[in-house]
């Protein structure tokens, strides 16, 4: 450790906290009128907002939930997920925001794990929860979240969320305490074992709201800013909806809340609200370019940031030809999650759009206080050639310090002193990542490295594909081949023949190696995802394991 000079503070400064209560002044302070919207069921604004946080804070306390207790949410998209990201961690709690796609015995685990005390549900999963509460044990008490008539559960109810908050008092005296304290918990699911617990705390939250701001500043940028009207595409229970909540928040923006994610539902809500920015993954980018509203409503204006995975370029062609302005972020749930965004330079910004889309796409350039390297199998940093690969390692004051109760797991995650991402990447002299593959998804065959990933970014750009996932699959000769899953678009025929066509033209320009064509090519009707929207090649690669064990 280096020795410095440290001069002691004057005798009664006081010690400013990083707490998320802080991030609350401003919105109300400056736009007290700004509306936040919950779909097409309510409006209020800031001031009410903030009102509404405080007698929240009333409620947990008065229902009985202390400092480090923790508060689980089930709930959509809404106005009360909000509410709770701010007044539950403000009063000590820990907020367990529940992943609600997960299955009945996963969600059960989480929250047994998590020891959730107080549970916030939305009646869509009261039947849910009433067939696991025995498995609950820490569980004292539940408060319904409706959006209409009250159904009967068996569970033990408080009571119903509006109700219980308009008996609360609407001024609670939050207090200051340790940044470090833990603010929110949620459960990462990977390709083994049980989900992990990842917790983010105060100081950590306010840092990467306070640097997913700073991105407004450069020329050209597509994240948030002052004048947008922000609409969530994102689960607010996987990673804070991306943290861009609590950015909203503090900037005072009009925030548009869309409850359970509809297509349809969403483009309308964007047109009747004037929505100009969210973000989302590409597979719920591409069920909203195909809905039906969608065929008749000019998206002109809207800025999308993408990420949870590879931007196909097909894709981003199309969001472009209905007026979408796309962006490519990266980030995971262990990182809060911003690590990167795409950085265009005004030469760049200058270009017809059409040759800024293979820019957009690319992984981006580390933000403002990310301390990122790519590493060889030896540990040693790779080339800034934009082609030697290795693994991006990470340091950052908002990274996740470990798993819960999992300390072994914590200590694989930061080894030697770096969050290891799993993502294979090179990166140019210029600073900007391109992450070629997960390391569990690349494909060596015949001892060559064939990256997924760009394998799916060059099939996408056939004009009769809607979807595609390539995985690796075993092969006697060359260890591995690729195998890659196609879904054509609505009412063609595609056949197999015409994607290795397609793909044999990048062999021919020196793009791609002949062996990176995949000797299978299945077109099928659908591709797996995970709970929040990403490709499940997990699950793709045990059917085929399943297959291949039939045969």
């Amino acid at each position: 450790m280096v020795k410095t000079r440290i001069i002691p503070p004057a005798q009664g400064a006081h010690a400013y906290p990083l707490l998320i209560k802080s991030l609350l002044l401003s919105g109300v302070r400056y736009h007290p009128e700004q509306e936040i919207v919950y779909a097409d069921r309510l409006r209020y604004d800031y001031r009410t907002l903030n009102q509404r946080i405080h007698r929240l804070a009333n409620l947990l306390t008065a229902s009985g939930v202390g400092p480090g207790d923790t508060v689980a949410l089930l709930d959509w998209d809404s106005h009360r997920s909000l509410e709770c990201f701010f007044a539950v961690p403000m009063i000590g709690a820990v907020l367990h925001t529940v992943n609600v796609r997960l299955s009945p015995a996963q969600i059960a685990y989480t929250m047994s794990h998590a020891e959730d005390h107080l549970v916030l549900v939305h009646d869509d999963f009261l039947p849910m929860l009433a067939g696991i509460q025995d498995e609950l044990p820490t569980v004292r008490g539940y408060i319904r979240l409706t959006d209409g008539e009250l159904p009967p559960s068996r569970l033990p109810l408080l009571g119903e969320y509006e109700t219980l908050l308009a008996g609360a008092d609407c001024h609670y005296d939050f207090p200051e305490f340790d940044e470090n304290s833990v603010a929110t918990l949620f459960y990462t699911t990977g390709t083994t074992g049980d989900p992990k617990g990842v917790y983010f705390s105060h100081r950590q939250l306010v840092l990467h709201t306070l640097n997913e701001l700073t991105l407004a500043a450069h020329t050209g940028q597509a994240p948030l800013r002052s004048d947008d009207v922000y609409m969530p595409i994102t689960p607010m229970f996987h990673v804070h909806a991306w943290g861009f909540p609590y950015a909203a928040t503090m900037l005072g923006v009009k925030q548009v809340y869309p409850g359970r994610y509809e297509p349809d539902k969403l483009v309308r809500l964007y047109r009747d609200e004037g929505v100009t920015f969210s973000h989302c993954v590409p597979t719920i980018l591409q069920m909203i370019l195909d809905c039906k509203e969608a065929r008749h409503t000019s998206m002109q204006g809207w800025k999308m940031l993408l990420g949870g995975s590879a931007l196909p370029l097909g894709l981003a062609t199309q969001a472009h030809r209905q007026g979408i302005l796309i962006q490519a972020g990266y980030g995971m749930s262990e990182t809060c999650p911003l690590l990167c965004v795409v950085h265009l330079t005004g030469e760049e910004l200058a270009l017809p759009m059409d040759d800024q889309l293979p820019l957009r796409i690319r992984t981006g350039t580390p933000i403002p206080l990310v301390d990122l390297r790519i590493l060889d199998e030896q540990g040693q940093e790779v080339a800034h050639d934009g082609v030697t690969m290795g693994e991006i390692v990470v340091r950052a004051p908002w990274l996740a310090q470990g798993y819960l109760k999992e300390p072994e797991k914590g200590a694989e995650l930061w080894q030697g002193g770096w969050l290891h991402t799993g993502d294979m990447a090179s990166i140019t002299s210029g600073g900007t990542v391109e992450i070629k593959d997960r390391i569990k998804d690349v494909i060596k065959t015949g001892g060559e490295w064939i990256s997924s990933l760009a394998l799916e970014n060059l099939i996408s750009a056939h004009p009769e594909v809607h979807a595609v996932a390539v995985i690796g699959v075993p092969d006697e000769q060359w260890g591995e081949r690729p195998l890659a899953l196609v879904v054509g678009k609505e009412g063609v025929l595609l056949e197999p023949e015409a994607i290795k066509a397609h793909l044999q033209r990048f062999v021919d320009s020196g793009r791609i190696n002949r062996w990176a064509i995949p000797r299978q090519i299945r077109i099928v009707q659908e591709i797996p995802k995970t709970s929040v929207g990403k490709v499940n090649k997990k699950l793709i690669r045990e059917h085929e394991q399943q297959a291949v064990s039939r045969n």
